[in-house]
């Protein structure tokens, strides 16, 4: 295991996976980059903080903790749109979510570049979440891999208008079992907070890849709306308000819910383990 890279194993049938939580930048690139608060800036920020709390239910963590300005593992490697024809980044983004150039003029990775990141940094992510897939499956007929994200809240770039707190994505519902896109759009139906099934955001490359239903892997994708868990300035963001810090207090809503999501995810797995022994 790297020092970027984090495991944390349980035998529970459930895996999260966090793509874009990290904000470590090696020291060979940090110089060509505009600067380093840009290249953080859509970190998903205090989400490994906000899942703390699965590793306690038997839930087995990967996260890496490398910037996805160096490589962002949730993207097609292939270099194929999750999302042809609206806007987006690519697997080494060049520009910010708000369309802010990312390196200095001349500094941008080149396609030898990328292909060196790849094997770097993205094989061995996947490796690792398909490794640990895997390992599950041995004892469980499902696994349910929750993809776990967030994003500011408003960006018109990439949206219109303010996007809701719960963006569950399950690839149009090709990515898991309908009961199990039911439980998690129900609990978040059921909060106060507002909820879309498969809106703008459907399930990114590790959604997509891994979510297999027909060989008993089941993946949801959740996008919070950064509102939802930490104090969110909507508008355009700087150094000086960007980001928040965390606070468990504010976050405690919005805990209890996912928890709830959680035990919804293990109860969907162990009810397909009942049926597989009838």
């Amino acid at each position: 295991m790297s020092d970027w890279l984090t495991i944390r194993r349980g035998d529970a049938p459930l895996v999260l996976s966090f793509p874009h939580t990290g904000t470590d930048i090696p020291a060979e690139f940090e110089p060509r980059l505009v600067s380093p608060w840009l290249a953080r800036k859509d970190a998903d920020w205090w989400i490994e903080k906000l899942y703390d709390f699965a590793a306690d239910m038997g839930a087995t963590l990967v996260r890496t903790g490398i910037s996805r300005t160096i490589i962002d593992v949730n993207r097609d490697p292939s270099g194929v749109s999750l999302y042809p024809g609206q806007a987006t980044t690519g697997l080494c983004p060049l520009t910010s979510f708000d369309g802010e150039p990312l390196y200095k003029d001349g500094e941008e990775p080149d396609e030898a570049e990328i292909a060196s990141r790849r094997t770097t940094y993205f094989q061995p992510y996947h490796d690792a979440l398909a490794a640990e897939i895997a390992r599950l499956r041995e004892s469980h007929p499902a696994v349910v891999l929750y993809d776990c994200h967030s994003i500011r809240s408003v960006i018109p770039r990439l949206f219109e208008d303010t996007l809701p707190v719960f963006n569950i994505g399950t690839n149009s519902g090709a990515s898991c079992a309908p009961e199990l896109a039911e439980a998690v759009r129900g609990q978040c139906a059921r909060s106060d907070f507002t909820a879309v099934l498969n809106g703008r955001f459907k399930g990114g490359y590790i959604t997509r890849k891994y979510g297999q239903p027909a060989e008993g892997v089941h993946a949801v994708q959740m996008e919070l709306g950064c509102r939802g868990y930490m104090q969110e300035p909507l508008g355009p963001v700087n150094e000086d308000n960007w980001p928040t810090p965390f606070d468990p207090a504010y976050a405690a809503p919005i805990r209890t819910v996912l928890t709830a999501i959680m035990e919804d995810c293990l109860g969907f797995a162990n009810a397909e383990k009942k049926k597989a022994a009838r």
